[in-house]
């Protein structure tokens, strides 16, 4: 397989963790972002897109959105697994995930921060504030679930790392990266200490990748 990614996307991230928990390697395809690889013919051939991540198989086929690439990855690569066996816990994964990859992460892009700081003029300060705003919101949203769930271990959801965790710690990245702090969300900051911790997490996080700045 290959991976076309860079370093610092958050998508990218979370996948290249995703692949790490599955015990799966991927040649690594760096495509830069800040150079603009990503709108060249070349790429849009990969992904017409133009966006990171994509995996390409042995196959030659190609898997866009992460979102659907994790899922392809639980199905056909079921161990160890990245969603819980019950029903409800699945659903709780789900959504915990979606907090991040449908609220906070869309808004907080790339391509939304080129438009703020191009088409609108905001200054790093306000781009910091607008991305605080929203990854305030949601981590706000998901601290307190993360509370509700007494029967929680060391991860988001269970004892072990699940696609909601795949999804949070880029996200927790993020959030240093734009200079929020963390402090208010101790269950979260625990959750990236555990996830810290594993050999998954730490060879998935973006200093780690050979193309880091």
């Amino acid at each position: 397989m290959k991976l076309y990614n860079f370093w610092r996307s958050g998508t990218s991230h979370r996948l290249r963790i995703a692949l790490n928990l599955k015990g799966l390697s991927a040649e690594y395809l760096a495509v830069h972002l800040g150079k603009e690889e990503h709108l060249k013919d070349a790429f849009k051939a990969v992904n017409p897109q133009m966006l990171v991540p994509a995996l390409e198989l042995d196959n030659g086929e190609v898997l866009i959105q992460s979102p659907a690439i994790i899922e392809w990855l639980e199905e056909t690569h079921p161990t160890p697994a990245l969603l819980p066996a019950g029903a409800s816990e699945r659903a709780r994964v789900r959504a915990l995930a979606s907090i991040v990859g449908c609220d906070i992460h869309p808004i907080n892009n790339r391509r939304i921060l080129e438009a703020l700081r191009k088409q609108f003029g905001a200054d790093e300060a306000t781009v910091n504030a607008w991305c605080a705003t929203w990854i305030g919101a949601g981590f706000d949203a998901y601290e307190a679930l993360l509370a509700a769930d007494t029967a929680r271990g060391a991860f988001s959801v269970g004892h072990t790392p699940t696609v909601a965790d795949v999804y949070l710690i880029p996200q927790v990245e993020s959030a240093r990266r734009f200079k929020v702090d963390l402090a208010r969300w101790p269950l979260i900051s625990a959750i990236d200490q555990a996830c810290s911790a594993l050999d998954a997490f730490q060879r998935a996080a973006p200093a780690a990748q050979p193309d880091a700045a």
